[in-house]
C-alpha cells in the first residue's frame, strides 16, 4: 500500500492568492450589484493585483504547475471579463433606455476576454501559437483589458456625469474587449529594463505616481490608461523594428 502523497506548502501558496483574486472578483460583482460603486471598483483593482503577484510568486517559489495556470486562467476569465461587465452594466446602463446596447457591449467584452484566455492555454501546448514574443505581448493582456474597459467608470467617478455618449461608451467597451483578440504588439512590463543611471528617476516617478493613486485615484488612472492606448502605436513599431532588425542579423 503507497503512502499518501504529500505537498509542501509552499506550493500552494500560488494557488492560494489566486483563490483570494477570485474571492476580491466575486466580491466586486456583490458589490456591484449593491450599488457600492467605488468599493466595487477598489475590489477589480486589488484582483489586478493579485493576479500579478501570484504569477510572480510561482516563478520565485519554482511552484508553477498545470493545475495552477488553469486556475489562473479562470481567475483572469472571471475577475477581468465578467466583473467588470457587471460594474459597467449596472453602474451606466441599468435602468435606461439604451440598456440592450450596453449589454450587447459587455457580452463582447466578456467573450473576448474568454477567447483571449483560451488563445493563452492554447500557447502553453503549441510552440506555434504564442502571445509573447521577444519581450511583447501579442493583443492587450487580461489585467489591462478590465483597466482600460473602466474608463468609462473612472471618468464617472472623476465628475464627468454626462449621459450623452451611451452609443460612444459602447463602442469603446467593444473596441477595448477587440484590442485582446488581436494581434497587435504590446510592451510587456515584465520584461522592461531600465539603465542603472536612470533608477533614481525611475524611483522618484514611482512614489509620485503612488501619491498620486491615493490623492487623486481616478484621474490618475484615467491617465495611465490614456498612456497605454497611446503606447499601442509605440509599440507596433518597436516590435516591427525589433523584426527588421532580426532579419539583418540573420
Amino acid at each position: 500500500m503507497s503512502a499518501p502523497q504529500r505537498i509542501k506548502l509552499r506550493h500552494i501558496v500560488p494557488s492560494l492568492v489566486t483563490v483570494f483574486a477570485i474571492c476580491a472578483g466575486l466580491t466586486s460583482v456583490r458589490m456591484s450589484l449593491e450599488g457600492h460603486l467605488h468599493a466595487s471598483l477598489y475590489f477589480i483593482l486589488l484582483a489586478v493585483f493579485l493576479d500579478a503577484a501570484d504569477g510572480k510568486l510561482a516563478r520565485f517559489l519554482d511552484t508553477a504547475s498545470p493545475f495552477g495556470a488553469e486556475l489562473d486562467s479562470l481567475a483572469d476569465f472571471f475577475n477581468f471579463g465578467i466583473a467588470p461587465g457587471f460594474l459597467l452594466y449596472n453602474t451606466l446602463y441599468t435602468g435606461t433606455k439604451y440598456a440592450s446596447l450596453g449589454w450587447l457591449a459587455v457580452l463582447v467584452l466578456a467573450v473576448c476576454c474568454a477567447l483571449r484566455l483560451a488563445r493563452f492555454n492554447l500557447s502553453m501546448d503549441r510552440p506555434d501559437v504564442t502571445l509573447k514574443q521577444d519581450g511583447f505581448f501579442v493583443g492587450v493582456p487580461a489585467p489591462a483589458l478590465a483597466c482600460l474597459a473602466l474608463m468609462p467608470i473612472l471618468f464617472h467617478l472623476a465628475g464627468w456625469r454626462e449621459d450623452d455618449f451611451p452609443i460612444l461608451r459602447a463602442a469603446y467597451i467593444i473596441g477595448v474587449g477587440l484590442l485582446a483578440i488581436s494581434t497587435i504588439p504590446t510592451f510587456s512590463i515584465k520584461h522592461a529594463s531600465i539603465r542603472r543611471a536612470h533608477l533614481p528617476l525611475f524611483l522618484v516617478a514611482a512614489v509620485v505616481l503612488v501619491v498620486c493613486l491615493v490623492v487623486y485615484p481616478w484621474p490618475t488612472l484615467i491617465v495611465v490608461n490614456a498612456l497605454y492606448l497611446c503606447s499601442l502605436p509605440i509599440s507596433y513599431l518597436a516590435f516591427k523594428r525589433a523584426g527588421k532588425g532580426d532579419e539583418n542579423r540573420v
